[in-house]
């Protein structure tokens, strides 16, 4: 024989020849010396050893013991003493009723709901995060949620989690803040067969995310689509220097005919126009051309109103002149004053008109 002492908070589990025998709560026993009896802590799981149906079959151990079962598709959030301790995964685990308190959760991680917001404060946990899926959706977005490939409800902005499990869940999003969409360097034939290049830009913000991302396959993309239909369709009615001369009419058409099936799309027009026309290389030669031309035109023409002008001044003065013999004679002074300007002496003599001396210095003789 033998003596075990077994200790507070401590059991010993019996066992002859390999088979157990019986439980020892604390105190002091005698056993056969070929018996091995283990000690289990109570403040820890027990470690199974053996089948535990075995041991449960003793009605005494059975008493001393929590037992745990988690199926497929399940787990069990294991707290001790109230604080979050681990998780417990498909299987059947055994806790001792002790001094420690242990405490479970089960929980069905088959479901695709939102999972419940008690539980979201243990995500950030390292033993719980491969078990949960995260999505976030932007302050500046709207989300739509889909379970299996089918769609379920709008979300807001927020993160949200689910279980992780083999139904797909997805999350699609749209950015709700008003965008512009550039279509650039787009080739076009006027009325009159003159190629073009245009760029347009429109500003664009989607109000209904259902039809954006569930009722169109990719909704920029139709946007743009329509823009250059539009371009083309308005373009094309026009010869070259009609859309020169109505460029903005050009924006305002294609604004007015997307308006509409911008709708279809999920998404309004705000705003839009034509950035650039870019005309071809011998096009645009000729078109300098002519505006050189037109501005040549326009300089000889006020040329020659500007010497017209002074003609008729000339000949007002000289009217004036003939009619006024005191205006005449201060005409005379100033030709004078002009003319000591330039020259260091002049010598006239008596006789005759001073402007006819001065006409006849200067003016060559026959």
């Amino acid at each position: 024989m033998k003596r075990v002492r077994i200790n507070k908070g401590k059991v010993g589990l019996v066992f002859r020849n390999g088979d157990y025998l019986k439980v020892l709560n604390a105190g002091k026993y005698w056993v056969r010396y070929t018996d091995k009896v283990g000690i289990c802590n109570m403040s820890e799981p027990l470690l199974l050893t053996m089948e535990l149906n075995i041991l449960l079959q003793d009605e005494e151990l059975a008493k001393l013991l929590s037992v745990i079962e988690v199926s497929e598709n399940e787990i069990v959030l294991n707290y001790k003493n109230g604080v979050f301790n681990g998780i417990l995964t498909a299987g059947r685990y055994a806790y001792w009723k002790g001094p420690t308190n242990y405490t479970f959760e089960k929980i069905d991680i088959s479901s695709t709901q939102d999972i419940d917001i008690k539980y979201k404060s243990l995500i950030s946990q390292p033993q719980l995060s491969p078990y949960t899926r995260t999505y976030r959706v932007e302050s500046y977005e709207k989300g739509l949620l889909f379970i299996n490939d089918q769609f379920e409800k709008e979300l807001s902005p927020g993160m949200y989690f689910f279980w992780k499990n083999d139904t797909p869940i997805t999350i699609k999003s749209a950015d709700l803040r008003q965008k512009q969409l550039e279509v650039s360097g787009q080739e076009l034939l006027t009325k009159d067969k003159a190629a073009l290049r245009v760029s347009f830009f429109a500003g664009y913000k989607v109000v209904d995310i259902i039809k954006a991302l569930t009722e169109n396959q990719d909704y920029t993309k139709q946007l743009y689509i329509s823009i250059q239909l539009a371009l083309r369709e308005y373009i094309g009615t026009l010869t070259l220097d009609e859309i020169l001369e109505r460029k903005e009419e050009v924006s305002k058409f294609v604004m007015a005919s997307l308006k509409e099936k911008a709708l279809t799309f999920g998404v309004e027009m705000k705003d839009g126009g034509v950035r650039d026309i870019i005309l071809p290389g011998d096009v645009r030669e000729i078109m300098n051309q002519v505006l050189i031309a037109q501005k040549k035109a326009q300089a000889n023409i006020i040329t020659r109103r500007e010497e017209t002008a002074s003609t008729r001044s000339l000949l007002n003065t000289a009217k004036l002149m003939e009619d006024n013999k005191m205006l005449f004679k201060l005409k005379e002074m100033e030709y004078v004053e002009k003319i000591a300007d330039k020259i260091n002496t002049i010598s006239i003599s008596g006789g005759g008109q001073i402007v006819d001396q001065l006409r006849d210095i200067f003016s060559p003789s026959n």
